[in-house]
């Protein structure tokens, strides 16, 4: 997580020279996730730590990406606000966001935390702390974002869905995340679902909201041109 943030100032320390708002902008996005990534967490899974011997370790540590995404979004946009920036920011953050993932599941793979499902030894699967073989969940998380980097290149390049790219990640991380979850080993809310699952439908509801209100707001500007 520390090594995401790094990589995240470096790169919005250089954004950043271009308008002095954008740190602002910056700012409430870290600020955001933090709070979202805390929030979404004790709801899916904290609150059951309530009473136990090391509840406020597992609050210390617990935290979410999913919560992170939703606070961090909303953060963004109430602080563009608040500081009377109308830019595209999305296109940035779909940059940095996949990044700092990677980094993040390279520490849950060394941590041994987010593990996957108990399943029968085969060439895919990792063997956790005590032995037994489990489904690969943060190597196949961290495939699945070195893969949107590559997409958000080419899209970058090619000037392709302009001002969509972060809007595009969250309907494909919440939806990947959704499906993923049935192979994770988490807490269940109710049958088989989880609250990381409620979470991830969020993110990408929240994803598909913006594409279409961004597909709207530039046929309005191509209308008025």
């Amino acid at each position: 997580m520390l090594a995401g943030i790094v990589v995240s100032i470096l790169f919005w320390s250089r954004l950043a020279r271009r308008d002095d708002r954008l740190l602002a902008v910056y700012v409430a996005a870290l600020i955001g996730a933090f709070l979202g990534a805390k929030v979404v967490y004790f709801f899916a899974e904290g609150y059951q730590h309530l009473g136990a011997p090391d509840l406020w370790l597992q609050l210390a540590t617990g935290k979410t990406i999913l919560g992170g995404l939703l606070g961090g979004y909303a953060a963004v946009e109430t602080a563009k606000r608040l500081v009377g920036y109308v830019g595209v920011t999305g296109d940035w953050f779909a940059t940095i966001a996949p990044v700092g993932i990677i980094l993040g599941r390279i520490g849950c793979w060394f941590h041994g935390c987010c593990v996957g499902k108990v399943c029968q030894p085969a060439w895919f699967t990792v063997n956790d702390a005590a032995g037994v073989a489990r489904w690969p969940s943060v190597p196949v998380e961290i495939l699945f974002n070195v893969a949107m980097v590559v997409v958000f290149v080419l899209l970058r390049r090619a000037c392709k869905l302009s001002g969509q790219h972060f809007h595009i990640y969250l309907i494909a991380y919440g939806l990947f995340r959704f499906l993923h979850e049935f192979l994770r080993e988490e807490p269940k809310l109710f049958g088989p679902i989880t609250g990381y699952q409620i979470a991830a439908l969020a993110v990408a509801t929240l994803g598909v909201f913006g594409f279409v209100r961004r597909a709207k707001a530039v046929r309005v500007l191509v209308r008025a041109s």
